[in-house]
C-alpha cells in the first residue's frame, strides 16, 4: 500500500484528464499537493483543490506557464515559503498539435516543444535544489510516440523522445545524491485527445495491442505512484510503458 503522509508533491498540468486523476490518486495516499497549471485552468484548478480538501486532503495551486523559466522559478519560491520543501516532481504538463511535417508551421513544432520538452527542464532544473535535500523523486510523462514515432505527430515524437534522453541523463548526474529520474510511457489512453481518433483507427490500434483495449488514466496514475514510491528506491532512469504491450 502506498503511504504519502508528509510528503509535498508538485503536478504539472495537474487540471487535465491524467493530470486529475494522478492529482486524485496521491490524495487518496496522504499526499500534500502543489498542482500547477496555466490561467485558462485557474478555474479547473479551483475546483479540484476545493474537492480534495472536503475530503480531508491537503492540496494547493499554483499558476505558472511552465515554458517560461521566471514563471517556474517564482512557483518554485512560492512553494518553498508555502511548504518549505519538495519530494516529488511530475511532468505531466503536455500538448499537441498534429499535423505532418510538409504542413506543419514553425509554431506548432516550437509551442509542443516548448510545453512538453521544455517545460519538463525549467521545472526539473527549478526544482533541483529543494528535492536534492530530501533525495527526491522525478517522473516525466514521455509516450510510446516517443519511442516508435506517429504519423502527423513529428513535434511531439521529438519532445516525448528527448524527454527520455532527459530522464536517462539526469538520473545519472543526481544518483548521487540519492535521488531517482523515470518517466512513464503512456499508449493509447481513454482521454478526451482519444476521443478524436476516428473509429477505424482505434479498432486497428485495439488489435495491435495484446491487451485489446485502451488503457485508462489511473493505469498511468498507478505507474506513477510505483516510481514516486519507497517500493521503486533502487530503479532510476526507467521508462515504464504503460501501454498494453503495443510497443512489444
Amino acid at each position: 500500500m502506498f503511504n504519502f503522509k508528509g510528503k509535498i508533491v508538485l503536478i504539472t498540468g495537474a487540471s487535465g484528464g491524467i493530470g486529475k486523476v494522478i492529482t486524485q490518486r496521491f490524495s487518496q495516499h496522504k499526499a500534500t499537493l502543489t498542482l500547477n497549471d496555466i490561467d485558462p485552468a485557474k478555474e479547473g484548478l479551483e475546483n479540484l483543490v476545493s474537492k480534495i480538501e472536503k475530503k480531508g486532503g491537503r492540496a494547493k495551486y499554483f499558476l505558472a506557464d511552465v515554458t517560461k523559466f521566471e514563471d517556474v522559478k517564482g512557483m518554485m519560491e512560492n512553494i518553498q515559503k508555502e511548504f518549505g520543501k519538495l519530494d516529488i516532481l511530475v511532468n505531466n504538463a503536455g500538448i499537441i498539435a498534429d499535423r505532418t511535417l510538409a504542413k506543419m508551421t514553425q509554431g506548432e513544432w516550437q509551442k509542443v516543444i516548448d510545453v512538453n520538452l521544455t517545460g519538463t527542464f525549467n521545472c526539473s532544473k527549478l526544482a533541483l535544489p529543494l528535492l536534492i535535500p530530501n533525495q527526491g523523486k522525478i517522473i516525466n510523462i514521455s509516450s510510446l510516440v516517443g519511442q516508435r514515432g506517429n504519423f502527423g505527430q513529428t513535434n511531439y515524437a521529438a519532445a516525448k523522445a528527448g524527454i527520455i534522453g532527459f530522464t536517462k541523463s539526469l538520473s545519472k548526474e543526481v544518483g548521487r545524491f540519492g535521488m531517482t529520474v523515470n518517466a512513464v510511457a503512456p499508449g493509447y489512453i481513454e482521454t478526451k485527445m482519444i476521443e478524436k481518433v476516428p473509429d477505424k483507427i482505434k479498432e486497428i490500434v485495439k488489435k495491435l495491442t495484446p491487451l485489446g483495449k485502451f488503457g485508462k488514466p489511473e493505469d498511468v496514475a498507478n505507474a506513477v505512484l510505483f516510481l514516486a514510491s519507497e517500493q521503486a528506491d533502487f530503479i532510476t532512469g526507467a521508462i515504464l510503458n504503460v501501454d498494453g504491450g503495443l510497443a512489444i
